[in-house]
């Protein structure tokens, strides 16, 4: 059998598809990945930062063949995936700075303490690599979601061999980068397990459940996510799964702002529902307005003049279509604004806004506050801070909260900050949370379900922690003990020293 990839756009094959990976393929994927482990684990943070660097060059040097393909696959425009490239090579820039740097490993150092209470035998404490991960890669972001993606970069920096389960939606671009991946491990003279791929949805799971694997990240649907969640879980021996699922990205405007600047909102607000086609993970699904905003007519005039987009594929197309099937039929729902009518052929989509209360929301939570992947955005409309307040408490964890304020607001900012904070992983204010900075103070994670892990970051500098587990070694002499920590510190990381 064989993946295939269609344009969306024409819904047309797009070349001969990849071959499925057969069980015998994947079992040598994963031998490769463990056999590789205790090296590449081993090797400094200086071996790895170069090897990272390699990947970045090698990226770049490409563009011009894989944008083509990826063009072909996702029906995004050459712009977007020629940025999606450099900043995918800026994640791998970043993570060759962040293990040069040393701080990531936390290495402690503490002399025994007789006196203390109870006594404190001699400790050195830092993390090291969990083992192979398994990344499965995303639709939405061909490059900086996938095969090189910031799950790989990361979990490489770590000192941890990758398998990647590939995307269905871009096989050929998927076998592409694979190949220029496998290039730069035999260049830089690591072992050839260091970087794995697999094809196939079953072939992805029994990668899952295979004791060599001892982490996984995950971007994707919600209802893909908790399966293999499920499945990590489910194991003998059960690993962490770092999955990042749906996410309805609250947003919040205050009377004072609708005042101040309502020209402003209603352009940024439906640019940012219908960037991309709607297909950014932090999308603002619900936009909450003061009742009697005024802002309607501009709202649908916007709306009604954005274009229609192609989605990533066909499955996307229909579980959308469904979805806002339901919620324009919602008794509670009225829809204000289509936009240009999508063509026939292909999986396309055209932008829609809807209307609530917040009665009807905190009435329904689960059927209005839904995530729907595409462009498709829901106005609650509140009638003071309290009202609000217990609509928000009814809507689950994302990965972004915004809100739209003005100076001297006297809307009770500080409790609304708070309340967004609980259900979000980054706060937004005065902005719209479309586009991710990949930098050291980036969270890019949330409460369930947006994420299964909420202390940790897919994007940005931290993320390299979801690959690491803490380690201690007690009494045991310099010469046995790893490099990081030792009195010499040949790798020339930082020791803290309390």
């Amino acid at each position: 059998m064989t993946v295939q990839g269609y344009d969306p756009r024409t819904g047309e094959p797009v070349g001969d598809g990849v071959a499925e990976t057969t069980a015998e393929q994947v079992e040598s994927v994963l031998a490769g990945a463990a056999a590789a482990f205790p090296a590449f684990r081993s090797t400094p943070p200086g071996v790895r930062a170069q090897f990272l660097t390699l990947l970045a060059d090698r990226l770049d040097a490409a563009a011009g063949e894989l944008v083509p393909l990826a063009v072909a696959e996702s029906g995004l425009p050459v712009p977007r995936l020629t940025g999606e490239v450099a900043r995918t090579s800026a994640q791998l820039r970043l993570f060759a700075q962040v293990i040069t740097e040393g701080d990531y490993l936390e290495a402690i150092i503490e002399e025994a303490d007789p006196g203390a209470t109870p006594p404190r035998p001699p400790l050195r404490r830092w993390l090291e690599p969990v083992g192979p991960v398994l990344v499965y890669a995303a639709s939405n972001f061909p490059f900086a979601f996938s095969v090189l993606g910031g799950d790989t970069a990361s979990a490489l920096a770590a000192g941890a061999p990758v398998v990647v389960k590939a995307h269905g939606s871009h096989p050929a671009l998927s076998a592409a980068t694979a190949e220029l991946a496998a290039r730069a491990v035999a260049d830089a003279g690591l072992p050839a397990g260091v970087f794995g791929i697999v094809f196939g949805d079953q072939q992805g799971v029994q990668a899952l459940r295979d004791r060599r694997i001892k982490a996984s990240g995950f971007t994707g649907s919600t209802a893909g996510g908790r399966f293999l969640f499920d499945v990590a879980a489910a194991r003998p021996d059960p690993i962490p799964f770092f999955g990042e699922l749906g996410s309805i990205n609250p947003a919040v405007v205050t009377p004072a702002a609708v005042a101040a600047r309502p020209e402003d909102l209603v352009s940024g607000f439906v640019g940012s529902f219908t960037l991309g086609t709607g297909q950014f993970c932090t999308k603002p699904g619900l936009l909450f307005l003061p009742a009697g905003h005024g802002l309607g007519p501009a709202l649908s005039a916007a709306v009604e003049a954005a274009a229609a987009g192609p989605l990533l594929n066909a499955r996307i197309a229909g579980q959308l279509e469904k979805g806002l099937a339901g919620l324009a039929e919602h008794p509670g729902v009225s829809e204000t604004a289509t936009g240009e009518q999508a063509p026939a052929q292909g999986s396309w989509a055209s932008p829609r806004l809807f209307t609530t209360t917040t009665a009807e929301l905190r009435a329904d939570p689960d059927g209005l506050t839904a995530e729907h992947f595409g462009p498709a955005a829901l106005i609650v409309e509140y009638t003071d801070p309290a009202d609000l307040f217990a609509a928000l408490g009814a809507v689950e964890g994302s990965l972004t909260a915004s809100v739209q304020a003005e100076p001297g607001d006297d809307f009770p900012l500080p409790e609304l900050l708070e309340v967004l904070g609980e259900r979000a992983g980054r706060v937004v204010y005065n902005g719209w949370p479309t586009g991710v900075a990949v930098s050291w103070a980036m969270n890019h994670g949330g409460p369930w379900p947006s994420t299964t892990n909420s202390a940790h970051t897919s994007v940005g500098a931290t993320a390299i922690r979801r690959w690491l587990r803490p380690v201690s070694f007690q009494s045991v002499p310099e010469e046995l003990l790893p490099p990081a920590l030792q009195d010499a510190n040949p790798w020339g990381i930082p020791q803290r020293r309390p």
